[in-house]
């Protein structure tokens, strides 16, 4: 009786120090996940690609979508998701979702026992958990008792603070769903190419089974179809079970239909030229590569898509199909009203070559350079009658060798028009010495030409005969301001950012006068002449007056036709790499007279069709019979008296610095220093009497070719 009595004592005896011990390990426990609490804070700042967002590139109209850039997310509120998308996501990751405290034991458990069966529906961690994890910093993906139990806590402190909408908002726009698809938005435009606010029942099922394996079911084939379709399945089902769905309602769902996929970060052909071009103006206009690969802009270029179009087909269309691949074309059209670019080519492929032809490559301008030179003279008191020396050779006295046309021809003494309509060498040599190489070389940077660009070859007197370098861009921007009656807006491709919080920024070129209008009228009228019946006539529109310049530089190794109506100002341009002469089959060595003028006739007879016939202003002043150059204008020029550069004029003739001084010979015979070009025909080097090769003069074409 009593050896019972002392086991029933002993037996009370153990059980209470069990339930003391057991008590203090559990108020031990308790205080140090008390201490956990309050050491846990919720994170303060994100995952920075959490809620990233790539920037959507448009055409301008604005809603034409051009590339996207980075990121593919486009954040939406939950008042844009479906319900029944809502309903699905739910049913299949987190079915306790409204009622449970961000955390489900029940949920791990079944985590565990589900890994353990392989029959997996509903996802181990809730969706609170699962934003926690992608959404905050200082969370790693690591799989360890200590990364989740820390996750589990800030779990419970996000359920506490947020409410349920705001998580569920967060988590639909931070998860990956395959295809490069990050968010329920991105994902509704890459499965099925329609905005989250259109899909069907069907498709909001399909997303929300590809949540668990978005690799696989991305684009599914054979078996990996089998069991998308599988999982598609028990998504429907657990909607049926969870009743946000009618069983008749499921019963009538069949599987969705996949978009075929498409990389929208893709970028190859002229779209990859462009995309060039957008993130370098970016980067100049303060945005940083950070900011256009997350930062959600809506960047509207100033390309039009027809255009561009356009502008490929008139390259490579019109060239032969057996044109040698080292010949390369680069095309260039500018809103000279604007300055906005609205269509250029690159070149063939971007994934070939990202050296594009249109902004990057500079080559010798040659005769295209001719109209700064004659710019500089009219702004400077000269006129249209003004005569010049076109005979060859011309003697400068800066030149130890006389200066010859090509073929040795010689025009006597001609008029600034007919200077302008043959092309000829001389009288542009004869014209530059009397209105000075200075002012030659303000006229062009007045028109938007680097002054580093031509700092080598400024103060040669072979200068205005395009010895400089210069790119398809500068050159049609530069005529631009021909077309704009002297007013000049420097090129640009950007027309507005809006960035993730709809504030927008417009883009536009402010206009500054390089010339007066009547300079402007009166070297257009001149070249005017090169297309009616000049050099260019290739390039003659038959519907509405079109003026322009053919250009072929030394040994034709860069052939260029620059032309404008009153509404664009284009630039095609052709040259070799290795600075050969640029020669195609059935033509031979080119000019800028031929295939070049037809490339831009090509573009420019599409791009104006349907566009108003608009006339340019013509010359008030030109008289072919007048030949005495004393009878210009007076002033309108820079500076000087009252509007001259520096030298104004007075009764119509030339005064001050327009004939300009000899220029200091150098001992080593070459120009100052300069970074050479890295494609394309560099500046040639002069000799030591100071003089370069000279390019022929533009032959132009016997017969125009037939309209059409």
């Amino acid at each position: 009786m009593r050896d019972a009595e002392k086991k029933r004592r002993s037996r009370r005896r153990l059980l209470h120090r069990f339930i003391i011990a057991g008590g203090i390990v559990v108020l031990g426990l308790a205080a140090m996940v008390g201490v956990v609490w309050a050491l846990t804070p919720i994170p303060d700042t994100t995952q920075k690609f959490a809620t990233a967002q790539g920037s959507l590139i448009y055409y301008r109209d604005g809603k034409t979508v051009l590339t996207r850039q980075g990121v593919n997310r486009k954040n939406v509120s939950l008042d844009q998701v479906p319900k029944s998308v809502r309903d699905a996501v739910i049913s299949v990751e987190n079915r306790t979702f409204y009622q449970d405290q961000g955390v489900s034991l029940q949920g791990t458990a079944r985590a565990m026992w589900s890994t353990v069966t392989g029959s997996q529906v509903q996802g181990g961690s809730t969706i609170t958990q699962q934003l926690v994890r992608n959404y905050y910093s200082g969370l790693s993906q690591e799989r360890s008792a200590t990364r989740k139990f820390k996750e589990i806590m800030i779990a419970l402190k996000v359920d506490r603070s947020k409410s349920k909408s705001w998580v569920l908002e967060q988590y639909l726009n931070t998860i990956y769903f395959g295809r490069g698809a990050y968010g329920i938005q991105a994902a509704a435009q890459a499965y099925f190419g329609k905005d989250v606010g259109k899909l069907t029942p069907s498709q909001g099922a399909y997303l929300a089974a590809v949540i668990q394996q978005p690799s696989r079911f991305a684009a599914p084939k054979g078996a990996d179809l089998d069991a998308a379709k599988a999982r598609w399945q028990a998504v429907v089902a657990a909607m049926v079970q969870t009743r946000s769905l009618d069983p008749s309602q499921a019963a009538a769902m069949t599987f969705p239909k996949l978009a075929k996929i498409k990389n929208p970060l893709s970028a190859n052909s002229q779209k990859g030229y462009i995309l060039a071009q957008v993130w370098a103006e970016l980067n100049r206009r303060g945005y940083s590569d950070e900011d256009i690969q997350q930062g959600g802009l809506k960047i509207t270029t100033t390309f039009d898509k027809s255009l561009m179009a356009a502008a490929q087909r008139a390259v490579e269309e019109t060239l032969p199909s057996d044109t040698s691949n080292k010949v390369r074309t680069g095309l260039a059209a500018v809103d000279p009203n604007t300055g906005e670019v609205m269509a250029f080519y690159g070149g063939k492929d971007y994934g070939a070559n990202q050296y594009d032809n249109a902004f990057s490559a500079k080559v010798q301008a040659g005769s295209t350079f001719k109209p700064y030179t004659l710019a500089a003279a009219l702004q400077n008191g000269f006129d249209l009658n003004t005569r010049v020396n076109g005979d060859s050779p011309i003697r400068v006295a800066s030149a130890k060798d006389p200066i010859p046309n090509a073929g040795g021809t010689s025009y006597g003494s001609i008029d600034l028009v007919e200077a302008t309509r043959n092309s000829v060498n001389t009288a542009f040599v004869d014209l530059a010495q009397k209105v000075g190489l200075k002012k030659v070389a303000q006229a062009a940077e007045a028109a938007g030409i680097p002054a580093d660009q031509i700092a080598r070859q400024k103060d040669y007197p072979t200068f205005p005969l395009g010895t400089a370098s210069v790119s398809a861009v500068q050159q049609a921007s530069g005529f631009g301001t021909f077309a704009a009656n002297g007013v000049h807006k420097e090129a640009h491709v950007i027309r507005s950012v809006t960035d993730a919080k709809d504030n927008t920024r417009k883009f536009t070129a402010q206009g500054v006068r390089a010339y007066s209008e009547r300079t402007a009228a009166d070297a257009t009228f001149a070249m005017e002449q090169v297309v009616e019946g000049g050099t260019g006539t290739a390039a003659r529109l038959y519907d509405r007056p079109a003026a322009g310049k053919t250009g072929t530089s030394d040994s034709a190794s860069a052939v260029w036709f620059v032309g404008f109506t009153p509404q664009l100002s284009t630039a095609v341009n052709m040259f070799r790499d290795d600075n050969k002469t640029v020669s195609v089959p059935g033509y031979g060595a080119l000019f800028g007279g031929s295939l070049p003028a037809q490339v831009w006739r090509a573009f420019m007879s599409e791009a104006m069709s349907g566009k108003p016939v608009m006339d340019f202003p013509g010359s008030s002043s030109y008289d072919p019979y007048y030949n005495d150059w004393n009878g210009g204008f007076n002033g309108n020029g820079w500076g000087g008296n009252g509007n001259g550069w520096g030298g104004g004029a007075t009764n119509g003739a030339p005064q001050g610095d327009n004939t300009p001084a000899t220029p200091a010979p150098q001992s080593s015979g070459t120009p100052p220093a300069a970074t050479p070009d890295t494609t394309g025909s560099p500046d040639p080097t002069p000799g030591p009497d100071g003089t370069v090769p000279l390019p022929p003069n533009d032959q132009p074409i016997e017969t125009p070719p037939p309209p059409g």
